[in-house]
């Protein structure tokens, strides 16, 4: 790893591989997205249409 500057600000340099495995470990702590059913999308959307109807 090796670190430069650029117009008063640090960049660091690593190796592809070293990269890759950081991009893995920092996505593996990411939770995926919930995926609905059509009928749970469905009634979640009409609930959220209901809220905003009564904000207005």
């Amino acid at each position: 790893m090796t670190q430069i500057v650029i117009d008063k600000k640090k960049y660091v340099l690593l190796p592809e591989k070293e990269y890759e495995a950081l991009q893995l470990k920092a996505a593996l702590k990411n939770k995926p997205a919930k995926k609905l059913s059509l009928a749970a999308g469905k009634s979640r959307a009409y609930k959220f249409i209901d809220k905003w109807a009564k904000g207005k």
